[in-house]
């Protein structure tokens, strides 16, 4: 499922350069993921990079955005095309 950023960001801006896909960016009060673009750094990395950077915890799973494995990593070929996923 992509991440979303909840209430408690502080707007520091961290994870927007942490995210692989581009998919952070600063909203109005606090930032945000578009889970369009987020894989859950499924292909780039072997954990969430915004989660790992945040210092307030606001990354966390999005409930209403579930997708599988083979999904994020489909999503991740298409918002990387000619390049070779890093597998587990």
């Amino acid at each position: 499922m992509a991440f979303k950023i909840t209430e408690d960001c502080i707007s520091c801006g961290a994870c927007e350069a942490e995210c692989p896909n581009q998919a952070i960016s600063e909203g109005e009060t606090i930032y945000l993921i578009d889970s369009a673009k987020c894989t859950e750094c499924v292909g780039s990395h072997d954990t969430q990079q915004c989660v790992e950077i945040c210092p307030v915890d606001a990354c966390v799973a999005d409930p209403e955005h579930q997708e599988k494995k083979e999904q994020l990593l489909e999503k991740w070929q298409g918002l990387h095309p000619g390049e070779t996923p890093k597998t587990d």
